[in-house]
């Protein structure tokens, strides 16, 4: 289940995410051909050294009910995806 009414502040990450789509939108003005952006991760998960500790998805799983919840930076990507425009 995804809850939709709010968010996990990951401010942060939100203005990683931005900055490196800016850093796209750049790349194509220099006409540099990009694949893509990929996200470190969709969704929060087992870290090799940290394990469970660090959560570096866009969407926070709450492990004890897999109940999924969009973060900041989720939000911010899906407005830049809409409006096709940082």
């Amino acid at each position: 289940m995804v809850r939709s009414d709010s968010s996990i502040p990951d401010v942060e990450e939100a203005k990683y995410v931005r900055a490196h789509l800016a850093a796209m939108r750049d790349a194509f003005g220099d006409m540099v051909t990009v694949g893509g952006f990929f996200s470190w991760s969709l969704m929060d998960s087992v870290e090799w050294t940290w394990g469970y500790g660090k959560r570096l998805g866009l969407v926070r799983v709450d492990y004890a009910t897999q109940e999924r919840t969009p973060k900041t930076s989720a939000l911010a990507y899906r407005r830049i995806i809409e409006r096709h425009a940082l």
